[in-house]
């Protein structure tokens, strides 16, 4: 099929009937419930970004094998080229969504992409294994699917590993072997925009212990399989806001859901791997569905950031504040923080390696340090936005009070921003910058950025551990050598 359209994008969702749950009431129409609808229409626009003009040659390529045109997220970059081809997709769907959709389709695929060019470390386990991710890929690419993930326990007693929980079926794990597949049993989150995709994939972060065997899984099946029930969180927003009052919350509300399996069938050629702890700790650093999707986190976090950084400029200039040195300052350090970002990505893209499978990838020194970084500096830009927009943030009318004519004079004269600034321009930015930082939306992306890919703490104390078996202190041996010089001088 090559590359889909946003009409078939939709298409396929109407065609589905996954259990999706919200409210305390079941979904019977995903694309209908008001909740879901503009997201599915945002998605689709990335869609239809494809066959455009101005995006096609950039954001899709020829795939070889097939002759047909694939979207540049299943391309296996095997050079510098490449991985700007690469980027040109994760910049281009990021600045559609201004980097608050951290699940557009681009991510999951890159990291199929990833399992499929290194099957060979399945293939040590399981020549099945191998086979089944090789299809997969194929899969996906020819249908240009749309896959959400979820790979977190939920968080019941984290002092304990999965195999120690009060119920053995607290986690997701495997219950039995049948002709048809293996049956699973079990939760696990967050599965961002899982209501409105195609499939979900099932893989984990290392972290398993012996005992854990039943629990380390990998696999792929249809969100609509029968068994997978989807509850979904309490939305940021209802559906019903208009554009103009909430314009970021209305159209990029992301939902995440726990994915409940009671007793679901995965068909054994959807099987990547089943009760083997090594091979589950060791599936993330070794098939580079870590390192390759950090490019494309670290593409979509700088959009982010720029946004956001943007917002609290504009925000400042609409009032008159940035002629004030606290306020530069404030900005200045947002703007320092953007390009410290960008050049770190740039970084990563310059040093690229050669694996020893032929697949160029990102430094990963600079895209951690991005992912270190990111969970600071993004929270730092929102507290910014909301020292500048201070008490005006929590004043400002409502789209139809603008259409009251009888109110229409005191908003003009009272709403007014700096020279040049009308009361509608003014009040139109301070409820984009509201959405961004006060709503519940904004608080939702957040904490997403905070915990983006886990615990902080436990991630810097990763990269230090990998910084220091990597770098030798070089540096300090030199000094050190004036020191021993003077030694074997006093001894002589």
């Amino acid at each position: 099929m090559g590359v889909r359209t946003g009409a078939q994008y939709i298409e396929g969702l109407k065609s589905r009937k996954p259990e999706v749950w919200l409210y305390g009431r079941k979904v019977t129409n995903v694309f209908e419930e008001p909740v879901f609808q503009q997201p599915i229409l945002e998605i689709a626009k990335l869609y239809d970004m494809q066959h455009d003009p101005e995006y096609r040659d950039q954001i899709t390529h020829i795939c070889e094998e097939t002759g047909e045109r694939v979207n540049n997220a299943f391309l296996v970059p095997k050079s510098y080229e490449d991985l700007m081809k690469r980027r040109a997709v994760f910049e281009a769907f990021a600045k559609a969504t201004f980097g608050l959709m951290g699940r557009t389709p681009d991510f999951l695929n890159v990291v199929v992409t990833s399992m499929y060019h290194n099957a060979w470390f399945f293939e040590k386990y399981n020549k099945n294994w191998a086979d089944n991710i090789r299809n997969y890929y194929k899969y996906l690419r020819d249908n240009d699917l749309f896959l959400t993930h979820a790979i977190i326990n939920p968080q019941n007693d984290r002092s304990k590993s999965s195999h120690e929980q009060k119920d053995m079926f607290t986690h997701l794990g495997a219950v039995k072997e049948t002709p048809d597949g293996l049956v699973v049993r079990g939760a696990k989150m967050l599965a961002t925009l899982a209501p409105i995709t195609d499939e979900v994939i099932i893989y984990s972060f290392p972290g398993f212990k012996p005992g854990d065997e039943r629990y380390a899984l990998a696999f792929a099946i249809p969100i609509d399989t029968p068994g997978l029930r989807i509850i979904c969180r309490e939305p940021m927003q209802d559906g019903t806001r208009s554009l103009f009052d909430h314009p970021l919350a209305s159209r990029f509300e992301e939902m995440d859901a726990l994915l409940v399996f009671d007793d679901v069938v995965v068909p054994w050629d959807r099987v990547f791997l089943y009760n083997n702890v090594e091979a589950a700790n060791l599936l993330y650093p070794m098939t580079g569905a870590g390192q390759q999707p950090a490019h494309q986190s670290g593409v979509r976090g700088l959009i982010k950031l720029q946004f956001a950084t943007e917002v609290a400029m504009k925000l400042a200039d609409s009032i008159g504040v940035d002629v004030y040195l606290n306020v530069q300052n404030d900005l200045g350090e947002l703007a320092q923080s953007l390009e410290s970002i960008r050049a770190l990505l740039r970084v990563a893209e310059l040093e690229y390696t050669i694996t020893e499978h032929g697949e160029a990838m990102p430094a990963y020194i600079p895209l951690e340090t991005i992912r270190g970084l990111l969970p600071k500096m993004y929270p730092r830009a929102i507290e910014v936005m909301q020292i500048i927009g201070a008490g005006g943030l929590l004043m400002s009318p409502t789209g139809a009070d603008f259409e009251n004519e009888e109110l229409r004079d005191s908003i003009d004269n009272y709403y007014v921003g700096r020279e040049g600034v009308s009361s509608f321009d003014r009040v139109s930015l301070f409820k984009l910058a509201w959405d961004l930082c006060g709503e519940a939306f904004g608080q939702r992306l957040l904490q997403y950025e905070r915990y983006y890919t886990g615990d902080p703490i436990r991630k810097r104390g990763i990269f230090y551990n990998n910084f220091k078996r990597m770098h030798a202190p070089d540096l300090v041996e030199e000094a050190l050598k004036v020191s021993m010089l003077k030694k074997e001088m006093a001894a002589k």
